[in-house]
């Protein structure tokens, strides 16, 4: 067939962050990710043009997920930090604040790209190797002994989203359940590959975010059980209740039509010759003593009434999410066919009882041994329990990464204004030889020091959304807000009390300087000092392994813009 217009050119694009459109759309995107940042951020509303669902959101996965990018540069940025937040689930909107600052920093100065991409990584190794280090001023152990330091943790990541709309008493009992249903999943009996277990969240919308609690083992949603009957389930000679769990359809209404062609004889019936199968399936089940069939499809009403008769409880339609953790619990092995029922398919629990909440009714599934919880969340609105949903999960991801690596870091800004400090510190008291062996000048690794310092701090200054002072002290290099309208003193520990974190006191004998514009801070005399931290006063704290892996990211990233030098699109 011929052509009806013909084959256009590819379209090349060059010099990228020179041209008006991308260095605006980027600039713009910059702004709405730094204006929603933090516990006092803006909420933004995302919508289609069409209708359809409408989002009210400042968490990066919701943000980036939903924003339409047509410029090439913002898709790589956005790509980059999505990826980073489906590996952590926290620090998304740091790491692409950051990645912005780095490249609006990056691309002002007189300086190769190659030159810069080679000291900026040399700058990327200081930082790392600072966070690393047992002398770094920012760096918290998590001691997994004592709950203070896990409770500030789960607490500032829930307080870091006002779409949640959670007051102090919501926030303190939410911390709790979270670190409940984290201890739930942590094995009892610790193995040489022990894995932790999953929290299986169940919406209840419309309550009190006070009415949220948290069951050891599984829950499932069962709107047929009757509240007034007692539940009558079978049990083995050892008291368990055995239990079979079907991926498989069992409704009885033919095979998948994708599958194949059926041949059926004259006068056969196809859906009651498989009924019949299922049927003979069910008396296999009561003869091997199981007590609870559980299937992810549908179940055939006559094969569910001949299960209930014989005192086996049958429920259906558990869905796709719930297979893993049923099996995890249970021990079960999905069963796919209704050919073949293996012995070692089934899976037993110690006992089943029906829970009740608000109008709905759910079974419980309570094992022997378990590493699996069902947290009950409840929220007053639709949009405040999606983004209480997402918070809840990444709390429990943090502690998760927080286990493996017991390690956290100052935040409310004081993590990013210490390590520019450090880094302008680290800078101006380099040997000659390593600038020779990056193959710069001293003025141009300074150039670009600066540029990084800046990019750190703007996100700190990014905190800042009601027009607060912004500083920064010369002996720790921690951030401070001085709030708007406040009178002018003489000395600025009249009007602050603590850093950004809590752990720096104006008691101390400390000076401060202004942290905003391009101008930076000064360089200090010295290293940066480590403060002697103190559990009860910290107020902020970040995952240390999503922020590191945020700073590797959003610079990595950064020189992956700068290093593009051609665009190329299909026009066709």
């Amino acid at each position: 067939m011929s052509r009806l217009e013909a084959k256009r050119p590819p379209l090349f694009i060059s010099e990228l962050l020179t041209r008006d459109a991308e260095s605006q759309s980027l600039s713009l995107l910059s702004g709405i990710l730094k204006s929603s940042y933090g516990p006092a951020g803006r909420l933004k509303q995302l919508h289609n043009g069409v209708g359809g669902c409408v989002c009210t959101t400042s968490q990066s996965s919701a943000l980036l997920g939903r924003l339409s990018l047509s410029q090439p540069v913002l898709r790589v940025l956005t790509a980059s930090v999505r990826n980073h937040v489906s590996r952590f689930s926290d620090c998304g909107l740091f790491t692409a604040i950051l990645c912005c600052g780095f490249v609006e920093n990056f691309r002002s100065l007189n300086v190769a790209p190659f030159t810069v991409i080679k000291i900026s990584k040399h700058l990327l190794g200081l930082c790392m190797d600072h966070l690393k280090s047992e002398a770094c001023g920012c760096r918290v152990s998590v001691d997994f002994s004592s709950v203070e330091t896990l409770v500030c943790l789960v607490r500032s990541i829930l307080t870091s989203k006002p779409a949640c709309m959670l007051n102090k008493t919501e926030v303190d009992h939410l911390t709790s359940l979270v670190l409940k249903a984290f201890i739930f999943t942590v094995p009892c009996h610790i193995e040489t590959n022990a894995v932790l277990g999953k929290c299986v969240v169940i919406p209840v919308k419309g309550r009190r975010v006070v009415d949220s609690t948290v069951l050891p083992g599984l829950l499932i949603e069962a709107p047929e059980i009757q509240l007034g009957k007692p539940l009558a389930v079978k049990r083995t000679g050892s008291n368990m209740i055995k239990i079979a769990l079907f991926s498989v359809s069992m409704s009885g209404d033919g095979s998948n039509p994708e599958e194949g062609t059926l041949v059926v004889h004259h006068g056969v019936s196809l859906e009651v010759s498989e009924l019949n199968q299922w049927l003979n399936v069910g008396k296999q089940l009561v003869k091997d003593e199981v007590g609870l069939v559980v299937c992810q499809k549908v179940m055939h009403p006559s094969l569910k009434q001949y299960l209930s008769e014989q005192g086996v409880v049958a429920v259906d339609r558990a869905g796709l999410s719930l297979m893993e953790p049923l099996g995890r619990v249970t021990g079960s092995q999905p069963i796919a066919s209704i050919h073949s029922l293996p012995p070692g398919c089934y899976g037993s629990l110690k006992d089943l009882c029906i829970e009740s909440f608000a109008s709905k009714r759910f079974l419980h599934l309570i094992p022997g041994d378990t590493v699996i919880c069902s947290l009950i969340l409840c929220n007053r609105s639709e949009t405040a329990w999606d983004e209480l949903k997402r918070v809840c999960e990444t709390a429990e991801h943090v502690l998760q990464l927080t286990v493996k690596e017991p390690l956290a870091l100052l935040g409310g800004g004081c993590t990013e204004t210490h390590l520019a400090s450090y880094i302008r510190y680290k800078s101006s008291s380099l040997p000659a030889s390593t600038f020779r062996a990056l193959g710069c000048s001293q003025t141009q690794y300074r150039l670009v020091a600066e540029g990084f310092c800046r990019s750190l701090e703007s996100v700190a200054r990014s905190l800042s959304h009601d027009g607060e002072e912004v500083l920064t002290d010369v002996a720790y290099g921690h951030c401070w807000f001085v709030p708007l309208g406040s009178p002018c003193v003489s000395r600025w520990s009249d009007l602050v009390s603590k850093c950004s974190c809590g752990v720096s006191g104006s008691t101390e004998a400390l000076s401060w300087s202004f942290l905003q514009g391009q101008s930076g801070s000064p360089v200090l005399q010295g290293c940066p000092q480590e403060p002697s931290v103190k559990v009860a006063d910290l107020r902020v704290l970040d995952c240390f392994a999503a922020k590191c892996s945020g700073l590797q990211v959003a610079l990595e990233t950064a020189n992956l813009i700068l290093d593009l030098s051609y665009i190329i699109e299909d026009q066709n």
